[in-house]
């Protein structure tokens, strides 16, 4: 467990937590996991994704970055998957409606993405002038639903919003991810704009998943 803990600690051995190196630092962290706050560069935009790793070491859950995340539908591996903000029942989707269409917030609406077949029921939570920022609350409308809803056609997704788990990403970076509450689970792909402790946001969406750069080495 310590050797896994100091894979993701800066490793500037720099003394500013107390210890003399990262790897006494570790060993501390895994006796008591309140003192990973010691560590000034873990409170760093860069380092935001690698110090959530830690607290799940100490905390003895899982590591996600260790685990593939593999999207259903083309197989592609996902960089990161998307989990709701604290509170909220799924990942935020900020929408851009092809028609013109008057909506009130906690009105409910059923739109379609542009590029996905499955038809989507969201609860309005927010309006920005023309982008509508929406919760997922469920893919189909039974039949004995009394659920009134507003069509509103198809869609863009402009961008999605919720709290990250994964491999670290950076501000400005392109990355694949997978939201969790995707019908098709279909990995996406975006830029990610903002970071805020364990929550992103990522923009410029496309259901298209490229294959990564080729890097080559020189010999």
């Amino acid at each position: 467990m310590e050797k896994k803990i100091i894979e993701f600690l800066p490793g500037f051995n720099c003394g500013r937590c107390g210890f003399g190196a990262c790897t006494d630092f570790a060993e501390a962290i895994q006796v008591k996991p309140s003192s990973l706050d010691l560590c000034p560069f873990l409170t760093q935009e860069r380092f935001i994704a690698n110090k959530i790793e830690i607290e799940r070491l100490a905390m003895g859950e899982p590591n996600g970055c260790q685990k593939k995340t593999v999207g259903v539908i083309d197989a592609y591996e996902a960089d990161i998957v998307l989990d709701p903000l604290k509170g909220e029942i799924s990942c935020r989707e900020v929408l851009m409606p092809m028609a013109l269409v008057n909506l009130q917030i906690g009105e409910v609406i059923e739109y379609r993405p542009l590029g996905c077949p499955i038809v989507h029921y969201g609860n309005v939570i927010k309006i920005d002038h023309l982008l509508v920022t929406v919760h997922l609350i469920g893919p189909c409308r039974r039949r004995e639903s009394e659920t009134k809803f507003t069509p509103v056609g198809c869609c863009m997704v402009i961008a999605f919003e919720g709290r990250f788990h994964g491999k670290n990403v950076k501000v400005g970076e392109t990355v694949r991810f997978l939201p969790k509450h995707c019908m098709m689970q279909k990995v996406h792909s975006g830029v990610v704009v903002k970071i805020e402790d364990e929550n992103v946001l990522i923009e410029g969406i496309d259901l298209k998943v490229w294959q990564p750069p080729v890097v080559c080495s020189m010999k």
